[in-house]
């Protein structure tokens, strides 16, 4: 009823739309609007009508002063100021009002505004008053109270659930308030008619039995009720959600109806020979269903564009030589991009290793390599003689040209960024297959959001014989037992990991705490029993590699490090990974760090040592650590604890900054929302058809508006 009230009022037409600057909003004027734009992001009629409160305080109970409990909720009450004095104080003065209604009497107390606020009282006129209450030598006060005449209280459109609206310390220091945002939000509505176009279809209104779109946004800043609140929030998160994966899964079907691939018909000699006779061990049912998805791919005709998952040591590294070896069968090359030189190296030597006694060349190319080796590589490159190409961001520089590059593989690809990855696509005038492979395990929900583009294969199976690393957190009172378990380790042979957090900000501190450990652990693990090496950021490359040689040959027994040994480094013997300041770390970084160890086929161990002082988001990064090692439920818990953003960095993508649902929370309407965009598609690709025309109009309006990015585009 209050609604249709509304919309009648409102007869006028309105001089303004949506896109109209919020400056020339009523209320609102230059000075305004400039903090808006500043401190909320706030430039338009639309940015203001989708900022949406972040809770709500139920409005529709009023209590008599006889009714107060001594409790801090907020309440509400009608009654009438009957006198006023000042009250002086040791600074300043504060101001006291008695405040009565048929039942008892209570005070309202100002501290702050005194001269102003006593000029604007009105006494013995009814007004509604709202706030929190003390109570305080058998008296109920009221410090700051919100205050409205009972009169025009009446004419407002009144809501039973009162939103309370994002702000900033700056916004309350310059006077807007949650309820001048709120003045704000229904000026906009009187502007505007109260009218917004639709932009769901009726069959998808119909089906999810979805309220319209006047009415969501009329119920998210004015609920009438509970229940029509959730029905408004439901049915925005729900739009919202669709047409991220609308944008998306419409772009994966351009894509691949554009863009054609090479066609690799066969599975040939490279493969077969080192399928049957070199492959070290059985692969696993998770490996052989992720590459049948490979393998369809490459003959498809299409060019392929899939992230390949895997926890550490899941086995990745083999499903990238057998989808390079059907690139070569096809008379293609292949070339693997790697973020540090450390780990493209290690990929080179393992490749080399697995290929020995096959006709395959094999070149690294990183920053380090010599001009007159660079110089014979480029010319193998392009005369086609060089077979598999390894390298860091140097494969991607101008003058490496390949004869013709059939497959481009990216490991760790969020570690690289799009105007890199993009370069690949140019390296030949069909754009090769790309397969880009992540060990940090992204949780579906995210995947769904962020990548949904792109088509997922996940590894979620270790290769047999590998037995779970054990984990323990130990606090810093706990040392000399710790230093007794890895001389226990060292004596049957075994290598261990010490590390410490590097955090740019406070280097010089990170520094001193390395180097103090360096020396605790000199002073307990001495000479000649024991041979210690050490590996930092301000180390020249060539002494970095030198320390790493040094413990990869087993020569030094424990390696104190920063995190620069995060990714790559495969050592077998290596068992014990020490974590200095675990609850300096992120989740997924202990998780990384952790599967630098149990490589080999012995036992393997991870100690996170902390100080006594932990918050509670730390209790669960370590508690998680402790009680699992699958990487998705790590995933899952990290992307609770520090939202989707951080995670990946995919607060690139454009895609995530979602203004009111959740993809943790609401990941059941995100699954909803991404079928009915699947089911729209598959019927109607273009968006053609008289009942998706109200869509149509919306996704050209979003798409004008955010910048889907994608992980390979």
């Amino acid at each position: 009823m209050l609604f249709e009230l509304l919309s009648s009022c409102f007869k006028k037409i309105s001089l303004y739309n949506l896109n109209t600057s919020i400056s020339y909003l009523k209320g609102v004027g230059p000075s305004r609007a400039d903090l808006l734009k500043t401190e909320l992001g706030i430039y338009t009629f639309s940015d203001l009508l989708n900022f949406f409160p972040n809770r709500y305080i139920d409005r529709s109970q009023f209590l008599k002063i006889n009714q107060l409990q001594e409790n801090s909720s907020e309440i509400q009450i009608i009654g009438k100021i009957t006198s006023i004095k000042t009250v002086q104080q040791k600074k300043g003065s504060r101001l006291v009002a008695t405040f009565v209604d048929e039942t008892g009497s209570m005070e309202l107390v100002w501290f702050r505004g005194v001269k102003w606020i006593k000029e604007a009282i009105k006494t013995k006129t009814p007004y509604v008053i709202f706030g929190k209450t003390n109570y305080f030598n058998r008296l109920f006060t009221m410090p700051h109270p919100e205050m409205e005449l009972v009169s025009s209280y009446q004419k407002k459109i009144q809501s039973v659930m009162q939103p309370v609206y994002p702000s900033t310390e700056k916004l309350t220091n310059k006077g807007v308030s949650n309820k001048i945002v709120s003045t704000m939000i229904q000026n906009l509505f009187e502007e505007l008619n109260g009218k917004f176009k639709e932009t769901l279809s009726i069959p998808i209104l119909e089906k999810l039995d979805l309220i319209s779109k006047n009415e969501a946004l009329f119920n998210i800043h004015f609920p009438k009720s509970q229940e029509l609140l959730t029905k408004a929030q439901n049915r925005l998160k729900f739009e919202e959600l669709f047409f991220i994966q609308l944008q998306l899964i419409r772009k994966k079907i351009v894509r691949k109806a554009k863009i054609k691939g090479f066609n690799f018909e066969k599975v040939g000699v490279n493969f077969n020979a080192f399928y049957k006779n070199k492959l070290p061990f059985d692969l696993t049912n998770a490996q052989k269903r992720v590459l049948k998805e490979i393998r369809k791919d490459l003959g498809s005709n299409a060019q392929m564009n899939r992230l390949l998952q895997g926890d550490v040591g899941s086995g990745k590294t083999i499903v990238a030589l057998l989808t390079m070896l059907i690139a070569l069968d096809n008379g293609y090359q292949a070339a693997l991009m790697a973020p540090t030189e450390i780990l493209a190296t290690q990929h080179y030597n393992s490749l080399v290793e697995l290929l020995n006694g096959l006709d395959i060349s094999v070149k690294l190319l990183t920053g380090s390599v010599k001009t007159k080796e660079r110089r014979i590589i480029h010319e193998q490159l392009e005369s086609g003689e060089l077979d598999i190409l390894i390298g860091t961001h140097a494969l991607i520089e101008d003058k490496v040209k390949f004869k013709n590059l059939g497959i481009a593989i990216i490991d760790e690809q969020h570690r690289f960024g799009v105007a890199q990855r993009s370069k690949l696509w140019e390296k030949n005038e069909l754009p090769p297959h790309i397969l880009v492979m992540t060990a940090t395990p992204i949780p579906r929900t995210l995947a769904m959001s962020a990548y949904g583009d792109l088509d997922i294969s996940v590894i979620d199976e270790l290769p047999p014989g590998r037995k779970e690393v054990k984990t323990a957190h130990r606090y810093d009172s706990n040392r000399l037992s710790v230093f007794k378990f890895l001389k226990e380790e060292i004596a049957k042979g075994r290598q261990v990991y010490v590390v410490y957090p590097l955090i740019n900000e406070s280097e010089a501190m990170d520094y001193k705490d390395l180097m103090d450990g360096y020396e605790s652990i000199s002073r307990e693990f001495q000479k000649p029993n024991y041979q210690i090496s050490i590996v930092h950021g301000k180390m020249k490359p060539a002494d970095k590699e030198y320390e790493m040689q040094r413990f990869i040959k087993g020569e030094t027994h424990i390696m104190v490090a920063t995190t620069v040994i995060e990714v790559g480094v495969n050592i077998p013997n290596a068992s014990v990974m020490v974590i200095e300041s675990a609850e300096r770390f992120g989740l997924s970084q202990l998780h990384q760090l952790r599967g630098r160890v149990g490589r080999g086929a012995e036992q393997s161990f991870c100690i996170l040592m902390t100080s006594f002082k932990l918050s509670s988001d730390a209790k669960v990064r370590l508690e998680t650590m402790v009680s699992t090692s699958d990487g998705f439920k790590i995933a899952e818990v990290d992307l609770k604890l520090r939202g989707p953003g951080n995670l990946m960095g995919t607060q690139q993508s454009g895609v995530l900054n979602l203004r009111i649902a959740d993809i943790v929370k609401d990941a059941q309407l995100l699954k909803t929302a991404r079928s009915m965009a699947i089911d729209v598609l598959t019927k109607d690709p273009v968006l053609k058809t008289p009942e998706n025309n109200l869509i149509k109009i919306a996704y050209q309006e979003v798409s004008k508006n955010s910048t889907i990015w994608s992980n390979i585009s």
